[in-house]
């Protein structure tokens, strides 16, 4: 009976969530056809610092076919004239938790279900800022992604790793002194208990826990390897999994085709985490030289964010308050270091927990950079840098290549009212600088009249 129950609420939720479809795009969706011609526009590719100018692009069932002068419209094809807009690539957030947009206390006292109803707003608003595809790095958004991807839900192609894993005591434990010590009484969070983050020990159960996300269809595997700012236990300095544990993940990842990454801040984390085969480091502020040129000689991403630390997440104590201070004063010395030695595997992220407002300022993210990098750069790192870093799932990638412009990548495409490679401003305004937001050949917004 319990089951039916939950089965009758799910069905409710999505019931609700296609009449938002219904309500924001079923009318373009109709008027949708298999092939789109799109003419005008001057193309920054994802690659490329210089834009194309006098290109069409080509569209069939969701891809790019062509991106050449002069190419004549099929029989029966949409034409869109640009009118001489920007059209970039859609966007990619590696570092989203698409399920957190709440504070503590509301998420303590709520069901899977709530946490499903208020997901499905959050996706609306990654997908009307102009992010096709995020990375989901933490939570179970497995059903979401599902929905989004039927079409019950509007929102961006999610790559899931559900649970965030770590050991116990570490920035996946979000137990209070309430609960009793978990080999005695086993006590879930609520995290835990909707299978949002795990608590691992020992091989044998990161194993497991790493082998159901794949299960469920995790494109990659998010693991800890020292402290967190969001967690109670574990300060930043703190070393987390042992040696034996992190391959335990690496192997069982790898053995699907696919890889790991590892939210770590200090440089120790970040060493062992490599040494290991992780592929990917989320965050890293506190890291090292030699941390870094570990990192570019072993081919590993840097997936770093700086928005997250511009203000403190709805109830966080004041020990997290100072660990998310800290964790913000180290980001100017790591991007200088990258410059000083030439590395650039680094992507676009986020890491917006816990407030729906601050997601929607996640655009700010792009100004925010120009510190350290160009518009150009910024830009490269939020689409093509990114799209690099979700090749790495390999066949568990069910989608195509995205962050480019190119004949066989997603046609992921958004045209620009102004230039962000001279003004990337322009884009903490997307209801205005946003005319078009394509994803996968369908039309999502079309303002261009």
């Amino acid at each position: 009976m319990k089951a039916t129950v939950k089965h009758l609420c799910t069905s409710v939720l999505l019931g609700v969530a296609a009449l938002s479809v219904l309500a924001m795009g079923t009318s373009l969706a109709d008027e949708q056809t298999d092939t789109t011609l799109i003419t005008g526009a001057r193309i920054f590719d994802g690659v490329s610092k210089e834009l194309l100018a006098g290109h069409d692009v080509l569209i069939q069932d969701g891809k790019i076919v062509d991106v050449a002068k002069a190419i004549e419209a099929p029989a029966g094809a949409r034409v869109i004239d640009a009118g001489g807009r920007v059209m970039t690539p859609g966007f990619i957030d590696t570092h989203t938790h698409m399920m957190y947009q709440m504070s503590f206390g509301e998420a303590a006292n709520s069901d899977e279900e709530y946490f499903a109803y208020v997901a499905t707003q959050t996706a609306e608003t990654y997908l009307m800022m102009g992010f096709t595809t995020v990375r989901d790095v933490g939570g179970d958004s497995f059903s979401l992604k599902k929905a989004i991807d039927r079409g019950i839900v509007p929102g961006p192609r999610i790559f899931p790793s559900g649970p965030m894993i770590s050991q116990t005591s570490g920035h996946s434990d979000h137990r209070t002194d309430a609960y009793g010590a978990r080999p005695l009484f086993n006590e879930p969070s609520v995290y835990m208990k909707y299978g949002h983050v795990a608590v691992a020990d020992g091989r044998p159960e990161v194993l497991t826990v790493v082998r159901e996300a794949l299960r469920r269809g995790a494109t990659q595997i998010k693991i800890c390897t020292g402290g967190g700012t969001g967690s109670y236990a574990d300060p930043l300095d703190v070393k987390q999994y042992t040696a034996d544990e992190i391959r335990a993940a690496v192997d069982a990842a790898s053995d699907w085709n696919t890889y790991v990454t590892a939210h770590v801040y200090n440089s120790d984390g970040i060493i062992r985490a490599i040494e290991n085969g992780v592929k990917c480091i989320e965050h890293g502020n506190l890291m090292d030289e030699e941390a870094m040129r570990l990192m570019k000689e072993k081919d590993v991403w840097l997936s770093p964010q700086v928005i997250v630390y511009t203000f403190h997440p709805n109830g966080y104590t004041d020990d997290q308050k100072a660990k998310h201070d800290l964790a913000y004063s180290g980001i100017d010395q790591m991007f200088k270091l990258a410059k000083k030695i030439g590395y650039d595997k680094i992507t676009f992220g986020s890491d917006i927990i816990t407030s729906p407002e601050m997601v929607k300022r996640i655009p700010e993210e792009f100004v925010l950079r120009t510190e350290w990098f160009t518009p150009a750069e910024v830009l490269q790192q939020a689409t093509s840098k990114s799209g690099e870093l979700l090749d790495l799932s390999g066949p568990r990638n069910l989608y195509g290549k995205v962050g480019v412009i190119e004949k066989g990548a997603l046609a992921d495409l958004l045209l620009i009212n102004g230039n962000p490679l001279e003004d990337i401003a322009i884009l903490t305004r997307p209801a205005k600088s946003l005319a078009l937001i394509m994803k996968g050949g369908v039309i999502y917004k079309d303002a261009l009249n």
